[in-house]
């Protein structure tokens, strides 16, 4: 293969391996949406109480909250293809647990297990897709290719919202007389166990050379300012796009009775989030790439931060499909868009030996807002209705500005760091003696 670099300078082979992790991280993607349609009405058929219907919805990224910075630790330590292909068979073995969980006269330990074993898996997925990344590129085509990634990352979710909601609605009992939910599962199962072939046969070692890092160990964390930072900021996105949105979005549509293509309310939630993730993951990319082409980041950073409040606005007095669309599209636009420049920031300041380990504690911090988010929200809007939890949730992304200016002011004495100064003092501050 050829090592001939681009205009971005990157060269073909990284090309190629970009598109492998996007590839894997892709298939196995269905196997986190494909539940999300489905299991909020299925709460009701077998029986499990809202609070516990949260409590499963968020339970994958409660177990990535404890397994996110030990597997950064762990990238760092051996290196990305091991944890990487071991990360997607282990979500592949997680999304068969729905068919167990579906049939067990006990469904709310099983389904909650299965979440659990799910998330353990995409804590190192996720930690060495974004490590990859980084290896693999340099500042200016950085932001473009953590888009790439991350939205590969997420492609499969809305795939899988679709196969749990369209899926789920029309082949009941057209195979084998199996209810349409099975039929959903299995076939999201599938697509997993092929996204870890996958990365078993194209994905190589990107992060560590000869013998294991053993200075590294499994429980270290990254406690840098900017880590934290960005880990803050995408604590505050999470917790209203997936913990408000996605968590709740099945029941305001069966409350206001809005309906797509002849759907269910299943089948409807399933085809707007979609809309939402596909717009976060087309602009993931041109985020990364405007990030890329700007002098800072920042700036696009809070233009996309902007477009996530307006958002929940708009979904706040949504009454009607189109008004709910544009909701969706500007909730995932903004969510999106912030998320590749996000990483690229972490990547620009974050040392290359340190990446994994910055990648696990921004992931910790980031599940935090997405696990409260459906144990808050769920209950409150029951308590008191969608509009004033949506309207609140437009404060989110706004609060995410602040501290995303607050914290790079801290760290680099600006409020919109070029790229170019970031690199160099970087670099000065990695040969420093003291280091």
């Amino acid at each position: 293969m050829s090592n001939e670099e681009g205009n971005d300078g990157i060269t073909h082979e990284q090309y190629v391996i970009i598109g492998s992790v996007i590839a894997s991280t892709f298939f196995v993607g269905f196997g986190g949406g494909v539940i999300f349609p489905i299991l909020p009405n299925l709460g009701s058929v077998l029986g499990i109480s809202p609070f516990f219907v949260g409590l499963i919805l968020s339970a994958n990224r409660f177990a990535r909250l404890v397994a996110n910075a030990p597997a950064g630790s762990i990238v760092d330590r051996v290196g990305t293809r091991t944890p990487f292909i071991a990360g997607l068979f282990i979500q592949a073995v997680g999304t068969s647990g729905y068919i167990v969980a579906y049939f067990s006269p006990v469904p709310e330990p099983w389904f909650l297990l299965t979440r659990i074993l799910w998330g353990l898996g995409s804590a190192l997925v996720f930690a060495t897709a974004y490590t990859i990344a980084a290896d693999v590129s340099k500042s200016g085509s950085r932001g473009t290719s953590m888009g790439l990634i991350r939205g590969g990352t997420i492609f499969g979710f809305p795939t899988g919202l679709v196969v749990g909601g369209v899926v789920s609605d029309v082949a009941d009992g057209v195979i084998w007389n199996l209810p349409g939910d099975i039929v959903a599962f299995v076939v999201a199962t599938m697509f997993a166990l092929l996204a870890a072939l996958l990365a078993y046969l194209f994905v190589p070692e990107t992060h560590v050379e000869g013998e294991a890092n053993s200075s590294v160990k499994p429980w270290e964390i990254d406690r840098s300012p900017t880590t934290l930072t960005v880990g803050l900021v995408n604590f505050t996105i999470l917790f209203g796009y997936i913990g408000a949105l996605f968590s709740t979005l099945v029941l305001f549509l069966n409350k206001r009775n809005l309906a797509v293509l002849g759907f269910g309310a299943q089948g409807s939630s399933g085809m707007f989030m979609a809309i939402t993730v596909l717009g976060a993951a087309v602009f993931m990319l041109a985020g990364g790439y405007l990030s890329d082409h700007r002098k800072s980041r920042v700036p696009i950073l809070l233009f996309f931060i902007g477009v996530a409040s307006v958002g929940f606005l708009v979904l706040a007095i949504a009454d009607s499909v189109p008004t709910l669309m544009l909701a969706c599209v500007l909730i995932g636009s903004g969510q999106g868009g912030t998320s590749g420049p996000l990483v690229a920031l972490l990547a620009d300041l974050t040392p290359a030996d340190q990446m994994g380990r910055a990648s696990g504690t921004n992931n910790v911090l980031g599940d935090i807002g997405g696990g409260l988010g459906p144990l808050v929200s769920l209950p409150l809007i029951e308590a008191v209705g969608f509009t004033p939890i949506y309207a609140a949730c437009a404060l989110l992304p706004l609060t995410a500005g602040v501290i995303l200016l607050v914290g790079i002011r801290y760290e680099t004495g600006r409020l919109f760091p070029e790229t170019d100064y970031i690199d160099v003092s970087t670099d000065s501050a990695r040969d420093s003696p003291a280091d």
